[in-house]
């Protein structure tokens, strides 16, 4: 699924593909290449987000932009960028069956009835789920017209200045935009190129541990069905370790990653706290749809540390695990970044995710 807020008006398949997940401490990249056989990642990139106290500028968005193309070493110039969960809201809803553009425009002329919030100054698109047919249980009412004519629709939505103020960045960076998204459904387009089988048979899963949130997407046979965003991410648990243990933050983030069994103590606190928060939507989602979570899957640059993902299985109370989002991707990789692949793949969750909205 794509989801864009803006959507370049070809319709032809990408032969290059520049996907950027805006993140909030690190912006991560990847150069994807189509082939007769599939798809190759030739190169990724991680940099130090830009930061500004009065907000980021359209000449610091643009400048970073071209930082991330030099780092990538790449001609390509049509780019996709993925918006944090501070800039791009997903939501789950039932609405009356019709046309996406209808769709879309009554979410322009009327936000507050569907969204409970005024959102006059945003953009909008919607992703309509196919309808499946369920079989009636015995004794079951046959439901209303009212029922029947709607539709499950996963809205996104974000201002109509950013989006301008990104079209502008990317035009001045060399660039040209080719679609804007959510960040948020990179993890389902990714997992569903990673692992078909489960994305389309089970109920699962996605964690996703950020720098400010971690957010957790729940799909259903191939269907994205909950989405929530936690205000615990990474910088709390770094941020804690490093006060606690009067050291630096990049030092604290060293051990959180490569020895976090070792300061369990100062780290059990905020996972206790984030594993009940993901396991709130768990139960939520297992009381209205009488159908269990089959297992957990993390990704993020915490999930680097087995032990944090191990600590959050303890609460959530099921099989939890980290997965590769390159694993459907040929390695077209210079050498020293194909060492390096596995280890850094869980960052490149949401990048290649946007990437996939291509496909």
């Amino acid at each position: 699924m794509a989801l864009p807020f803006f959507a370049s008006a070809t319709k032809r398949k990408r032969d290059q593909m520049l996907a950027i997940d805006l993140g909030g401490r690190k912006t991560k990249a990847v150069h994807l290449q189509r082939r007769s056989d599939g798809f190759a990642l030739c190169r990724y990139a991680l940099l130090d987000a830009p930061v500004s106290e009065k907000g980021l500028s359209v000449n610091l968005v643009s400048e970073h932009l071209k930082a991330v193309c030099l780092a990538l070493e790449t001609k390509t110039k049509f780019v996709t960028l993925a918006l944090g969960v501070d800039d791009a809201l997903v939501r789950n809803l039932e609405m009356p069956r019709m046309q996406v553009e209808d769709t879309r425009q009554i979410l322009r002329v009327n936000s507050r009835n569907f969204l409970q919030q005024d959102l006059a100054d945003h953009v909008f698109d919607c992703w309509l789920m196919p309808v499946k047919r369920q079989p009636k249980k015995p004794g079951e009412a046959a439901k209303s017209p009212s029922e029947t004519q709607k539709n499950k629709v996963l809205v996104t939505g974000a201002k109509q200045q950013l989006i301008d103020d990104l079209q502008t960045a990317i035009k001045n960076a060399g660039l040209v935009a080719d679609r804007v998204i959510p960040g948020l459904i990179g993890p389902a387009n990714a997992f569903e190129m990673a692992l078909p089988e489960v994305f389309a048979k089970e109920t699962v899963a996605l964690v996703d541990l950020g720098f400010k949130h971690s957010t957790i997407c729940i799909l259903q046979e191939g269907d994205l069905v909950l989405s929530r965003v936690v205000a615990i991410g990474g910088d709390r648990l770094t941020t804690s370790l490093a006060e606690t243990m009067g050291i630096s933050y990049l030092e604290a983030e060293g051990i959180k990653v490569g020895m976090a069994a070792e300061v369990e103590s100062t780290l059990e606190p905020l996972l206790v706290t984030l594993g009940r928060e993901l396991r709130a939507s768990i139960d939520f989602f297992e009381h209205q749809q009488d159908k269990p979570i089959s297992h957990v899957y993390f990704s993020g640059g915490s999930a680097r540390s087995e032990f944090i993902v191990a600590m959050l299985q303890v609460e959530l109370v099921v099989e939890c695990k980290t997965w590769n989002p390159a694993t459907f991707l040929q390695m077209a990789l210079p050498p020293h970044q194909a060492a390096e692949i596995d280890a850094i793949a869980p960052q490149l969750t949401v990048a290649i995710g946007a990437a996939a909205a291509e496909f």
